[in-house]
């Protein structure tokens, strides 16, 4: 019925919350058989949905949310998250496709301040396609590239389906930020080599971008970007080196880049207050999309439905790699028409109890996961990266070109995430050290 409600363009929010209350209403009023109780099920159906979003409101994880959000959008009004482009488009500037690897690599650099793909790829695809075109690129590079890129703000920490993901799943979000880091700078190297192997086959594709710049210059353009820098050096050393918590390091990062915002005057009072108005209007959206899914969660539990779900698969008898196939297939496909918040939400009531009952590490299927929904940001017909994309960039860039650019980065997503299959220790190497 969620699914129903979502293609029928109900906000995720409503379409979970209120079939997962009008479900547990309904389980108490026809449970013990007889007839149905509905007046006596209000009260019991009330006080479950409304304790289970309170206690997760009352989440000491959930705080870093906002922080990290509220980073993104200073950072992005001081400039903090450009400056990381411009570095690398000075040093890569002459290199075939440099232009396009200097976008990518700005894509990672917003990805490690904000934490959200869909910014990453509004913010880079206003900045980095305009100048490829301006260059001569072609719209198939210059867009594919940012809106693959743009994924990367899952992927590399701080991620919010990271945090999420570990309150749903009661895992440690230090550990997954940590276990993030690798399999991220993997698909960042993964989509240099595919834009090198695109600029080789067709070099009308990349034309050389502009003059040699020199030592001087790049020097100037490195140490521009360090507030980036520091701020990146926080959240992960601090997490790694056991100095903070991320809920810690989401307080000091933010308090960091605030702090430098204004020293530096890159940022304005109003601009603060704009910044902290976009904050407040993003986290309550993604708030309600955690409380509806925790009531739907409820549910589930209270039900038995994933029990259920769990022995019929185990009666079917898969194996771990047919199973870890099924569920990749399921995701990419889902990723196809719903956002990866939604899906992540959704899904992961029925998919948990399979992957622990088959022994996989959580840690581990948290970036697998991620991968997973990161990928379905590009996928056809509603990859939302390619739409946020399309609609910010000047000179606009038709869809189609945007989708046809992003397949060869597509397919190399694939590389990657056989990669993270087939060997678990790029993701705990990082994360299994905390």
């Amino acid at each position: 019925m969620s699914l129903v409600l979502i293609a029928l363009r109900v906000p995720i929010a409503f379409a979970l919350g209120v079939v997962a209350v009008v479900c547990i209403f309904l389980f108490f009023a026809l449970s013990g058989g007889g007839e149905p109780r509905f007046a006596m099920a209000v009260v019991p159906a009330m006080t479950l949905a409304s304790g289970t979003v309170f206690e997760l409101f009352h989440s000491y994880e959930l705080t870093a949310i906002p922080m990290f959000v509220a980073l993104g959008h200073v950072c992005f009004r001081a400039g903090i998250t450009s400056d990381i482009y411009f570095a690398a488009r000075v040093w890569l500037a002459r290199i075939p496709g440099g232009l396009a690897m200097a976008s990518v690599l700005g894509c990672g650099g917003f990805a490690a301040i904000s934490g959200s793909s869909l910014a990453c790829a509004a913010t880079m695809g206003r900045v980095a396609v305009p100048e490829m075109l301006r260059f001569g690129y072609d719209q198939r590079l210059a867009a594919g590239s940012v809106a693959a890129a743009g994924t990367l703000g899952s992927l590399i920490p701080p991620g919010i389906l990271f945090i999420l993901y570990g309150l749903f799943a009661e895992q440690s979000v230090a550990k997954l930020f940590m276990a993030g880091v690798m399999p991220g700078l993997i698909s960042l190297v993964g989509y240099w080599v595919v834009i090198g192997i695109w600029t080789s086959l067709r070099p009308g594709h990349a034309p050389a971008a502009e003059r040699q710049f020199t030592i001087s210059e790049r020097v100037t353009a490195m140490l521009r970007a360090w507030p980036a820098a520091m701020i990146f050096a926080i959240i992960v050393g601090g997490i790694y080196g056991g100095i903070f918590t991320a809920t810690e390091a989401a307080a000091v990062s933010f308090a960091t880049g605030t702090v430098i915002a204004f020293a530096t005057r890159r940022i304005t009072m109003g601009g603060f207050i704009a910044a902290l108005g976009e904050t407040a209007s993003q986290t309550a959206a993604i708030f309600l999309i955690a409380g509806a899914a925790k009531i739907f969660v409820s549910f589930v539990s209270l039900t038995g439905i994933a029990h259920v779900m769990v022995d019929l698969v185990q009666l079917a008898d898969p194996g771990p790699v047919l199973l870890l196939v099924g569920v990749a297939v399921v995701y990419l496909v889902l990723g196809m028409f719903l956002d990866p918040l939604g899906i992540l939400l959704l899904t992961l009531p029925f998919v948990l109890p399979l992957i622990e009952q088959n022994g996989f590490d959580l840690i581990w299927f948290g970036v697998i996961l991620v991968k997973l929904l990161e990928m379905g940001l590009i996928t056809p017909p509603v990859g939302l990266n390619v739409f946020v994309l399309a609609s910010v960039t000047e000179p606009k860039v038709a869809i189609e070109k945007v989708f046809a650019g992003v397949m060869p980065f597509f397919l190399m997503d694939i590389v990657v995430l056989g990669l993270l299959l087939a060997f678990p220790v790029l993701s705990l190497w990082l994360g299994g050290a905390i």
